[in-house]
């Protein structure tokens, strides 16, 4: 009993916070999608109405948000396999080929991104790709091409900030895999060298299924947090030009912003369960293997 209560006395802080910062949050909000709770209603939040699925209804046929989850979409998709080629990428070279060189600085410097403030990257970038002034365009031009205006245009404002997502995320990715990395066996390695195995055979062979369980959390936990991404167009586009990058937990925080509660917790909730299930899928695809 003891030892028991001594363990509940390290679980409980994790499991307040938990449920004051995550679980009623959650339930609020899904109480919320039922209702036609407004800002003006905070003060008194029993005297909603509800209104049974008619949010989400709503949000089915709502463009702008159609319109964030294809945005959303095309992000994860693209990058997902980006962040985690780069990471892959990165630890197999620090593992191998540049091990002779001081491993730390450039584990540091890939690294770096990841944990420096969205905020600062954002609007740093942001000033990169400015059309007249930014150092993209100007280096373009010192070769003769007209650059565009990366983030003002439909075309390249999202392929501008999956760009600079990717790179501030691979560090990540990197670092798990380059411990998974370091502990296949080298007789493995010995082994495939006996056999007569080059480089690619090896790779292919030896360190892609070992890394198999690491890969899968890198796809699961890099999706979901891309699933969420918000910031990056908050900061740079602000959704923009028309649309073009809003995402869906942007749009949610707009509609947070002007007061509807209720739809935005439809919104949310929906994104949620799709989370889950994108989760869930992966999962289960990549258990198996």
């Amino acid at each position: 009993m003891r030892r028991s209560a001594v363990g509940w006395i390290f679980v409980i802080p994790f499991i307040v916070m938990f449920v004051v910062f995550y679980l009623g949050p959650l339930l609020v909000g899904i109480g919320m999608s039922f209702t036609d709770m407004r800002s003006t209603d905070v003060t008194d939040p029993l005297g909603v109405d509800p209104v049974g699925v008619e949010n989400y209804l709503r949000l089915a046929n709502d463009e702008a948000m159609r319109k964030a989850a294809v945005n959303t979409a095309i992000f994860v998709v693209t990058c997902l396999p980006l962040t985690i080629g780069l990471g892959l990428a990165a630890a197999v070279a620090l593992n191998s080929g540049i091990a002779r060189l001081p491993a730390a600085f450039f584990r540091l410097g890939y690294y770096l991104p990841n944990i420096t403030s969205i905020i600062g990257i954002a609007v740093a970038w942001k000033f990169l790709l400015e059309p007249e002034a930014g150092l993209v365009n100007w280096l373009l031009g010192l070769v003769g091409i007209d650059g565009p205006a990366w983030l003002q245009d439909e075309s390249t404002a999202l392929p501008s900030i999956i760009v600079m997502t990717a790179w501030r995320s691979f560090g990540f990715n990197m670092v798990v895999l380059l411990a998974a990395l370091q502990s296949i066996p080298r007789e493995l390695y010995e082994a495939g060298d006996v056999d007569g195995a080059g480089r690619w055979a090896k790779f292919r062979s030896i360190t892609v299924p070992s890394l198999r369980p690491v890969l899968l959390f890198c796809t699961v936990y890099s999706s979901v947090g891309f699933m969420q991404f918000m910031e990056e167009p908050l900061i740079m586009t602000g959704g923009g030009p028309l649309n073009s990058t809003l995402s869906a937990s942007l749009a949610i925080f707009k509609q947070f912003g002007v007061g509807n509660y209720g739809y935005a917790g439809a919104a949310s909730s929906v994104l949620f369960v799709v989370i889950v299930a994108l989760a869930v899928l992966q999962l289960r695809l990549g258990r198996n293997k």
